[in-house]
């Protein structure tokens, strides 16, 4: 089972206690935005076997959204942290890098 910890309240949740949001760091577009860049924000999400960034709200716990790195082979949890930011923080993708030699990046 997942477990991620919140960065807000430090609570070690498992993901039944967590809601699931999709991929994190999203471009969002709507009004005004072309009909390909619209279709693109809500239907072309990435879904690799690898690292991933994701948003989870700790549903049963504080209630606030947060930001999660993890593999999704095998469940590897490397960080959680604000969703506020618009990218992973450098410990994190370090953390990333030193486990996964090949990673590109976050983006």
């Amino acid at each position: 089972m997942l477990t991620l910890e919140c960065p807000y309240c430090g609570v070690k949740a498992e993901e039944t206690e967590l809601q699931p949001g999709g991929e994190a760091h999203l471009k969002r577009f709507g009004p005004g935005s072309s009909e390909d860049e619209f279709e693109g924000y809500l239907f072309m999400k990435k879904n690799p076997k690898g690292v991933h960034f994701e948003r989870w709200r700790h549903a049963y716990g504080c209630g606030k959204w947060f930001h999660a790195a993890r593999c999704t082979a095998t469940l590897e949890v490397f960080g959680t942290y604000s969703a506020q930011v618009t990218e992973p923080p450098a410990e994190i993708a370090a953390k990333i890098k030193a486990k996964r030699p090949g990673w590109e990046g976050w983006t």
